[in-house]
């Protein structure tokens, strides 16, 4: 099957001519670029980048499940200068881990997640709503997307009033922990924050009875219970970070969506807008990883130590997987496939947790305002090369 070929305009020409590597800030429609390489080299080598661009589907999905790759470690000896209780939040983090530390970390993550209690999250999400509104109109990345997520999961594990607060106002600085490139600035803001924010998660702990279980793991994996205990605090803290960006760009993103395709008929038809935004238009477009070993991909061979990226959101709009791909629809039976949250080993345990949240606040907004509309359709999004966030929705409410 040929791939559909879009023409480019220049600047997505000139992208896609020096590099696979640009900020989603500097490209209006960066899915004219991805068919564009579908079409042309679904398995790319990057030259000015020395890094591998991976497509297509299926060549996506040998990547992610392929045990010769790693994920590539963004503060190798610690060049960054990060602190202590920064240094120990980034090494430990689920997401960033491999081999048997990774193992280790799923485990913690799968037990946090398991202590996480029910929050109604309408009433949450009402509350943020009338806080935010002037004059019928509000900024919904600003007050809601930036504000949800984080909250949510603050009352799901019953963080007290200052706590909450504190986590709430500090998340944008930690967020920054995991740039692969950070200025001075930001290692000093993120080294100044960690050390209160790892006291106050760590002493929260305690309240959430897992000292038999993590007792356990010390013991099954020959840790100490302080080493399993700081991995426990790095894992809620990458949760909190996860759900800041990739859910705020779940909410901001399916809006958008289901304005644009008018999807809000029921709470069903939320769902699947949510599922098929997560394939549609994506909040995170790439990650990487780096070849442990020598492989083939195709007819390329991905040589040891060569970087690769993975871009997602070109995957999720692969005519060879998903049929008209280029289309928003919501009843196509295998949306819920696309590649967002990953695949195997690394894929995110927050996904279903991420699609609920979504699900929820965007019904409570349909179903509460009737009339719904967006004030600018001119987006702007952040200056991020692996993330598609928009800077701010203003939307009217009646």
């Amino acid at each position: 099957m040929k791939y559909p070929c879009v023409k480019l305009n220049n600047f997505a020409k000139k992208v896609n001519m020096i590099s696979s590597l640009f900020l989603q800030s500097d490209v209006p429609d960066p899915y004219l670029i991805y068919e564009n390489m579908l079409n042309i080299n679904p398995v790319y080598w990057d030259e000015p980048n020395k890094t591998w661009a991976i497509y297509s589907y299926k060549h996506c999905v040998e990547i992610l499940k392929n045990t010769k790759t790693h994920i590539p470690d963004i503060n190798p000896d610690n060049v960054q200068k990060l602190n202590t209780d920064a240094l120990y939040i980034l090494n430990n983090l689920t997401r960033l881990s491999n081999g048997v530390e990774h193992e280790i970390a799923k485990e913690i993550t799968t037990i946090i997640f398991s202590k996480m209690k029910s929050v109604e999250i309408g009433p949450v999400t009402a509350a943020l709503i009338q806080n935010g509104l002037v004059e019928n109109k509000i900024d919904w990345v600003d007050s809601i997307c930036k504000k949800l997520p984080v909250l949510i999961l603050l009352k799901s594990f019953s963080f007290d009033t200052n706590d909450s607060d504190f986590i709430s106002k500090k998340i944008e600085t930690i967020v920054k922990i995991m740039l692969p490139k950070k200025t001075v600035e930001e290692v000093n803001s993120i080294n100044e924050i960690s050390e209160d924010l790892f006291f106050i998660i760590k002493k929260h702990l305690s309240s959430l009875a897992l000292e038999s279980l993590l007792s356990s793991i010390a013991e099954k994996h020959k840790m100490t219970l302080e080493q399993v205990i700081k991995t426990v605090v790095s894992n809620l803290i990458g949760l909190f970070i996860q759900s800041y960006d990739a859910g705020r760009g779940i909410l901001s993103n399916a809006l958008l969506q289901i304005i644009q395709n008018k999807t809000f008929s029921n709470k069903k038809a939320i769902e699947k807008s949510v599922i098929e935004t997560l394939r549609f238009d994506p909040p995170i477009h790439n990650t990487r990883r780096i070849a442990t070993e020598d492989f083939f991909i195709g007819e390329s061979l991905i040589k040891k130590n060569d970087f690769i990226l993975i871009v997602l959101a070109s995957a999720n709009r692969d005519p060879e997987k998903f049929e008209n791909a280029f289309e928003f629809n919501i009843e196509r039976s295998n949306n819920f496939e696309n590649l967002t949250f990953g695949i195997g080993g690394h894929m995110c345990l927050a996904k279903y947790f991420s699609i609920q949240l979504a699900t929820e606040a965007l019904w409570l907004l349909f179903d509460e305002y009737k009339t719904i509309t967006i004030l600018d359709h001119n987006i702007q999004y952040e200056p991020m090369i692996n993330a598609r966030l928009p800077k701010n929705i203003w939307v009217s409410i009646l």
